[in-house]
């Protein structure tokens, strides 16, 4: 393995045959480089880690993965949520609905009223909605009389 110091700083694998360029946003094929030159360039996990800007302790977490799934392990997972998310447009549509409709009505009691609608919501999703979307019950104001005044 061979990192070349030109203006992009690319990586290549180098052998007797000729070279063979790594992209620098390829990270499973940088990953799998410095797995190389740790385990079997006589590199060694640290310099190989820091070579490639990894720790020592990402190497060997590297290592393992790679040894458990293979290349694929190498992959970057995608970022954010791996779920569907929850709260969907109609199901916060039909909240915003029933506290319209019933104000006094408290977040268990929408929550509970979605679920027999067929809607899989939870008490706290709806208190996330009511207070993102600004549905709180206003408290009145209290005007304070002045003490002390006697007539």
């Amino acid at each position: 393995m061979q990192k070349t110091n030109n203006e992009t700083d690319n990586l290549s694998f180098l052998g007797p045959s000729g070279t063979l360029p790594i992209k620098s946003d390829d990270k499973a094929a940088i990953k799998l480089a410095m797995l190389i030159d740790g385990r079997c360039m006589g590199l060694g996990p640290l310099k190989a880690a820091e070579r490639y800007g990894y720790t020592k302790q990402r190497f060997f977490q590297i290592l393992h993965a790679y040894n458990e799934r293979g290349i694929e392990a190498l992959k970057d997972k995608k970022k954010g949520p791996q779920r569907k998310y929850v709260r969907t447009e109609v199901i916060e549509n039909q909240i915003i609905r029933h506290r319209f409709l019933d104000p006094d009505a408290n977040s268990k009691v929408i929550a509970q009223k979605l679920r027999q609608s067929g809607y899989n919501v939870s008490q706290r999703s709806v208190e996330r909605t009511i207070t993102e979307k600004g549905l709180q019950k206003k408290t009145p104001f209290v005007k304070s009389s002045k003490r002390g005044k006697t007539g």
